[in-house]
């Protein structure tokens, strides 16, 4: 029997230990901890001391009225209170709590839950009778407190033996009143303040959800109370109707396995075990689970494919239940867990006890579990299936590194939307770019550190010259193939415009094709060809200066304007003899790629007749051949008349000197004298009249090439 005061510890120093495990955000979490305690305690009362009466647990919130509020209804935290008719501390079970004091085995090992009740309350009274046949009535007391104060702490102590403790008791009954006293921090204080029976009592039946419905037939007495002085305002139970009854009961036929000379194989011996499924709303079920139930009480969790923990199916939420004598029997010692072997342990057997021993294994119990829950929910199934061919869609179209999408199965849900499931894949992408460039330096490092004048110097700079081609591509793989991806999701857009068949195109009297290609290929009134998909034409084209849709007499190459911003008397009237002032034309597209050098393209509808409009470019070419600033010296010129509604009979029966590049699948005209005037010289016009299609067709052979390398797997 202890004596009255400090349990020392040993082999430990509790100032430094108990800051080393943290606090639980969920300020619930001693109470939880208690609870589990005394559900415990019951089990080990009636399989100890075999009695089958029913028991029960009652937590009691005590408050006292705030004498200083205005509210008519506000109260002071004082105290909580959870008594249970358990086994109580006896001896057994007290050293089980003192435990803490013994390095043997860790000090995280055992009790670190009730390490809770030091980190939120200053004080924490237990006081316990349990059955001790040596004592005249059968029953002793035990009575001590927990606490993490500077009394306790100086003695290097968390546990002290009250007064009281050892008292022969006259009671007929087991029982532990566990008392939380003193809240340390003023922030709990305050929730504990604002906390109501009703609001317990759900968090309890949320908490334990998963121990109720395997137990819902034999629960103990569960009361919650609300106490204000020496009145009960509330009292609340936890009854077996409150707890939801399985949809369906499945039995799970896993089969045994052993070494065999092929390898791990079957035997005909199996093992039954029972599934219970319940499919219940989110606001009863934090989470989708699948849980290992041993002995009736809640085990260890397993893989649960096909749903994450947070995924819901119309607002429901699912809990699997698996159990059976199997489960029982590979039961631990330590609460929890089940000692089920891996397929990769029983591997290990091989040269130990080749062809002797059969083994369930635990990927065998979660692919036969998680198949037949698919067969109970087809919900499951459905959103399943159609999550996954929606990610192929996602993994087709923006190139996807496939190893990425599969490492990321267990982390994309059924209830994840497209932007969700890019940013897993690009931050998974991300991280092994990290990691990439970590090894990159590294191995650049040990370049720098090899010296030449060893024997071996040549080989070891192969080998690093390899690690370092090895790794550049995948570097650069991964923002190529989003570059790439992009592209092609241009390309699939362009091909629909051509088709007209975007909603606006079929909805919109008016004819907008031109205005859809002008901008997807180069957004008008935008001088940033960087950003615009001009490669579409030519790959050279995003590096070039240029405007789309700029206002001729506006038009700027580094801060200046193109054309003269003073004009003689014959240079104003020659502005304004083609259809109005020409510096307030707007070319489609100019692009400047060096010196003397304009490219000038323009884009018609897809229905236009392309032989209506062969002098357009002529005369933009003319306009900035004879009225540009002389500094910038225009003389060759590069014209593109894009459309679909080309006839080549048409264009060279208006302009012979167009000839057809049929293998190429184009039209051109290799020379167009522009006349010079006001002194400036003669510019050469060069002009190809080309189909969308055509660009569509050469974009999408170039891009193709891209994708093949990239999706080529890296040796």
């Amino acid at each position: 029997m202890n004596e009255i005061g400090y349990i020392e510890a040993v082999g430990i120093y509790y100032p430094g230990a108990l800051s080393k495990i943290r606090k639980s955000d969920n300020l619930l979490q001693p109470i939880f901890e208690a609870f589990t305690n005394s559900l415990e305690s019951i089990r080990l009362l009636k399989e100890r001391h075999k009695l089958d009466a029913k028991q029960s647990i009652t937590i009691s919130l005590y408050f006292t009225k705030n004498l200083f509020s205005k509210e008519n209804f506000s109260y002071n935290f004082q105290k909580v209170v959870i008594e249970d008719t358990g086994i109580g501390f006896d001896d057994i079970e007290f050293q089980r709590l003192i435990a803490l004091n013994n390095n043997e085995k860790g000090f995280s090992n055992k009790g670190t839950g009730r390490v809770q009740y030091l980190h939120s309350f200053n004080k924490t009274l237990i006081s316990s009778s349990y059955i001790d046949k040596s004592s005249s009535t059968g029953y002793r007391s035990r009575v001590f407190t927990l606490s993490k104060s500077e009394p306790f702490l100086k003695k290097n102590a968390i546990i002290r033996i009250e007064e009281g403790n050892g008292e022969v008791l006259n009671t007929d009954k087991s029982s532990t009143i566990l008392t939380f006293e003193n809240i340390l921090k003023e922030q709990d204080t305050k929730f504990y303040n604002l906390l109501t029976a009703e609001e317990l009592r759900d968090n309890i039946l949320k908490h334990y959800l998963g121990h109720f419905c395997e137990n819902r037939e034999d629960l103990p007495e569960i009361v919650i109370r609300k106490v204000v002085g020496n009145d009960i305002l509330k009292e609340l139970q936890i009854k077996s109707e409150d707890i939801p009854i399985p949809n369906e009961e499945k039995d799970v036929d896993v089969y045994y396995s052993k070494i065999g000379v092929n390898g791990i194989e079957k035997t005909s011996n199996k093992e039954i075990l029972k599934l219970k499924a319940f499919k219940l709303p989110k606001e009863k079920l934090d989470k989708n689970d699948l849980i290992l139930v041993s002995k009736g009480e809640l085990a260890s969790r397993i893989k649960l494919e096909n749903l994450l923990a947070n995924d819901q199916i119309d607002g429901n939420r699912y809990l699997f239940l698996l159990s059976g004598d199997y489960i029982n029997q590979r039961d631990s010692d330590t609460r929890g867990k089940i000692d089920i072997i891996k397929r990769k342990d029983l591997k290990k057997r091989d040269e130990i006890d080749l062809f002797e021993s059969e083994e369930i294994l635990l990927e065998d119990i979660e692919d036969k579990t998680n198949s037949t829950i698919l067969e109970i929910y087809n919900e499951i199934k459905m959103l399943n299936e159609s999550q996954k061919k929606n990610i192929r869609e996602l993994q087709r179209m923006f190139l996807l590194n496939p190893k990425t999408v599969n490492s990321l199965k267990k982390k994309i849900g059924v209830n994840d939307s497209d932007d969700t499931i890019l940013r897993k894949v690009y931050e998974a992408d991300a991280k092994i770019i990290a990691e990439g460039d970590a090894e990159l330096k590294k191995q650049i490092k040990e370049l720098s550190s090899l010296n030449t004048s060893k024997p071996d110097y040549k080989e070891k700079l192969r080998e690093q010259v390899d690690e370092l081609v090895k790794a550049i591509p995948i570097q650069n793989r991964t923002a190529l193939t989003h570059y790439v991806a992009r592209r092609k999701l241009i390309l699939e857009l362009f091909d629909k415009i051509i088709k007209k068949q975007l909603d606006i195109q079929k909805q919109d009297s008016r004819n907008i094709d031109e205005k859809l290609l002008h901008n997807l290929i180069f957004q008008q009134s935008s001088d940033n060809t960087e950003t615009s998909d001009l490669w579409l034409l030519n790959e050279d084209y995003i590096y070039f200066n240029g405007t789309s849709e700029g206002q001729l007499g506006k038009i700027l190459i580094d801060g200046n304007n193109i054309l003269k911003e003073s004009l003689s008397e014959e240079e104003e009237i020659y502005k304004l003899k083609q259809q109005g002032d020409a510096t307030q034309r707007r070319p489609d597209i100019l692009l400047f790629p060096k010196e003397g050098k304009c490219i000038i393209i323009e884009f018609k509808s897809l229905d236009t007749n392309i032989s209506e409009h062969l002098n357009q470019i002529n005369r933009y070419a003319s306009l900035i051949n004879n009225l540009s600033q002389e500094k910038y010296n225009f003389h060759t010129y590069y014209g593109y008349l894009i459309g679909e509604n080309i006839d080549i009979d048409d264009i060279e029966d208006n302009d012979s000197d167009f000839k057809s590049a049929h293998k190429l699948n184009y039209i051109f005209r290799p020379y167009k004298r522009i006349s010079g005037k006001f002194n400036k010289k003669d510019g050469a016009l060069y002009t190809e009249i080309i189909k969308y299609s055509t660009l569509l067709e050469r974009a999408m052979i170039r891009n193709k090439i891209f994708i093949e390398k990239l999706t080529k797997p890296i040796k």
